[in-house]
């Protein structure tokens, strides 16, 4: 049993999570099925009955059950990767990444053992949350994920995962600009943010 934690716990190989995205395309193209995490937002929304009064939430939602069984087992998941299975291993970032981030302020993460120490407590602590730095970075990220979400017509998995594996540009163009919105955000965005 104790070998079966540390299997679970421990890091694994990128290729792992690779092969399993893979294989789940596979399958949802075989069902003729697109997959995108977001549009559970829109299914949740015609549960609650927008569709009485939107015509864009009017949908069969029953269809997207599968997508809701998935956000779901992705809760669930995170819930156990945190909570029954965390990694005793710190977060591995590199030391030139450590030292730009301490220029700004922000502490690497602690070798405690502890999956709490994977994010900064300069940005994600309960305290962080009601500063200026918090809501600029909460209401501000929430508000153009959720923006950039609708006006390119998906997020990064529906693009990234479903769109580029059907070969649709409008996708390669969206992934494009994920790119470029991440850059951007390191270098431009988030030493701001970091000043506030």
């Amino acid at each position: 049993m104790t070998t079966l934690m540390s299997w679970l716990s421990g890091s694994w190989h990128w290729s792992v999570s690779g092969a399993m995205i893979a294989a789940t395309m596979f399958l949802l193209l075989y069902a003729g099925r697109t997959f995108g995490f977001s549009s559970n937002l829109r299914t949740m929304c015609s549960i609650a009955g927008a569709g009485k009064r939107h015509a864009f939430f009017d949908f069969d939602w029953k269809a997207q059950r599968w997508n809701l069984v998935f956000a779901a087992g992705a809760i669930i998941g995170g819930y156990l990767a945190f909570f029954v299975f965390p990694n005793p291993e710190p977060v591995e970032i590199s030391a030139s990444t450590i030292n730009w981030l301490a220029g700004m302020g922000i502490t690497a993460p602690a070798d405690t053992g502890s999956s709490s120490s994977y994010v900064p407590p300069e940005l994600y602590a309960t305290d962080q949350i009601f500063t200026l730095r918090g809501l600029v970075a909460l209401v501000g990220g929430g508000f153009l994920i959720g923006f950039g979400t609708r006006w390119a017509g998906g997020c990064t998995s529906g693009h990234a995962i479903t769109g580029l594996s059907n070969l649709q540009l409008p996708s390669l163009i969206a992934v494009i600009g994920f790119f470029a919105g991440g850059l951007l955000m390191t270098w431009l965005f988030l030493p701001f943010i970091l000043a506030i």
